[in-house]
């Protein structure tokens, strides 16, 4: 106690030091502060201590590393932690190209998402666009790109097709492109479709001109196979005025394209009358026999028109037949509609919208002049129409074909597409075969063929690979509108 009190008394030699003001507290940290940085300074600025500082350094590490087996997880955290600490220290063009590096990649990230949202929101604009933009009013321009496929280069083109191969001179018709006024649709991507119609089976069903587009459609995507010999013809051909059934085989995509005849969509009959003979009718009351052979098909392409121009179903005497009724007159306009009646109901009780895509084509016109198809009309033309006025009247056409088709497709329940290519197909009068309707024609063929030519059916490349393009973006369409739902 006594020394206590010695020590700690007032009148103690030893005494506890006392800061009487706030200036001494100010002036004694910056004097520690000053002297902490003037070392640190002294240690790194000079090579010689900094060596000594670096081998203290190695010491210790080396003797917390004595400790790390008592220790192992403290000591593998702090090696990482010191690593870090040296590199931070030591080499910051380091540290600055970890956070270059760590902001390249958030940017490369950032921009990946920017690149998919724009796309995202470009096909949206698209979807929209056309939804609404009727793809059928537009006009004809004159486009240089390749055509879809190279003339001569597909050999499923039926002969009367071929014009390239059959000798026609010029190359005008295969350098025109369908535009909408209003909108732009994608060109024709076979591999797209490939893809699109994976495992599936498109069939299309109708007169010649739909052969026409058969035909156009096997090579728009056979030219899009590497490997051409892996395309496969199905059935045996035959000539296309011939009932049967035609397809081909794409088997690397499981892909089947197929045709089937049927002009009329109903039954063509035949009546018993007397004395054992038959007399040749038209079932406004039956589809035909075949339809069972594609009810389940994914994508269904009909049509009809052309057939009901000719002098047995426009004059309509004795040739129309429903039950064991056959109408001694029956006008052609009523007969059609109790036609597309019938195949409207078969649609409706037998494909399955969910799974079938269905298109009804519409009236493809031809360009007879001077004549028709048996009385010596002709299609000399090298130029398409370009002006509206000059084109052929819908209304003076006997039947009037295209309206009583427009009446039809609006009494449809089932979810039809129609491809209404009626007008742009009134523009092109020079892409006919004409004459051109055989290779190497003999002179009779040749002769024959000035008095009977085709101004009915398109020359391939052509015309009918437009409508397989409207069809491939109506498809791509109804793709991406289910995406977005």
């Amino acid at each position: 106690m006594e020394l206590k009190n010695a020590l700690f008394s007032p009148n103690s030699i030893i005494r506890t030091p006392t800061f009487r003001t706030k200036g001494s507290i100010t002036f004694a940290y910056s004097f520690a502060f000053i002297f902490l940085a003037c070392t640190i300074i002294f240690l790194f600025g000079n090579s010689h201590v900094h060596q000594s500082s670096s081998q203290w350094f190695k010491n210790v590490i080396k003797n917390r590393s004595q400790l790390s087996s008592y220790f192992p997880h403290h000591n593998h955290l702090s090696q990482q932690n010191l690593s870090r600490a040296k590199d931070s220290v030591f080499n910051p063009e380091l540290n600055q190209s970890r956070v270059s590096s760590n902001g390249s990649r958030n940017a490369t990230l950032s921009e990946g998402k920017s690149t998919a949202a724009k796309k995202k929101k470009k096909k949206k604009r698209w979807v929209e666009l056309m939804s609404k933009c009727d793809v059928f009013d537009g006009k004809w321009v004159r486009d240089n790109s390749p055509p879809f496929y190279e003339p001569g280069s597909c050999p499923f083109i039926d002969e009367s097709f071929n014009c390239y191969l059959n000798g026609r001179p010029d190359t005008g018709y295969e350098k025109l492109r369908w535009q909408p006024n209003h909108c732009n649709v994608p060109r024709f991507d076979g591999g797209k479709m490939l893809r699109f119609l994976k495992g599936k089976r498109i069939v299309y069903v109708g007169d010649s001109l739909n052969r026409n587009m058969y035909e156009s459609m096997v090579c728009l995507l056979r030219n899009s196979v590497k490997d051409k010999s892996r395309v496969f013809e199905a059935s045996g051909k035959q000539e296309f005025k011939k009932e049967g059934t035609y397809s081909f085989l794409f088997p690397d995509y499981n892909v089947s394209v197929e045709y089937i005849r049927s002009a009329f969509l109903v039954q063509e009959w035949e009546m018993p009358i007397e004395n054992g003979s038959t007399k040749e009718t038209l079932r406004l009351d039956r589809v035909e026999k075949s339809y069972d052979l594609y009810k389940d098909a994914d994508v269904l392409v009909f049509n009809t028109g052309n057939w009901w121009t000719h002098e047995k179903t426009s004059e309509g005497k004795g040739y129309y037949q429903e039950g064991d009724h056959v109408h001694e007159k029956l006008d052609v306009v009523e007969a059609f509609d109790k036609a597309m009646s019938t195949w409207a109901r078969w649609v409706e009780s037998n494909v399955d919208p969910k799974k079938t895509r269905v298109f009804f084509r519409g009236y493809s016109f031809s360009h007879f002049s001077k004549g028709e198809w048996n009385s010596g009309g002709r299609c000399d033309s090298r130029e398409p129409i370009k002006d509206a006025k000059d084109l052929l009247s819908i209304e003076e056409l006997s039947p009037p074909i295209p309206q009583m088709l427009d009446k039809s497709m609006e009494k449809l329940k089932s979810p039809v597409v129609y491809l209404n290519v009626t007008r742009m197909t009134n523009y092109r009068s020079d892409a006919h075969p004409s004459v051109y309707r055989k290779p190497n024609a003999t002179v009779q063929e040749k002769r024959l063929f000035e008095t009977h030519q085709d101004c009915s059916h398109w020359c391939l490349p052509g015309v009918p690979d437009t409508w397989n393009q409207l069809l491939f973006a109506q498809l791509v369409l109804s793709q991406r509108q289910t995406q977005q739902t």
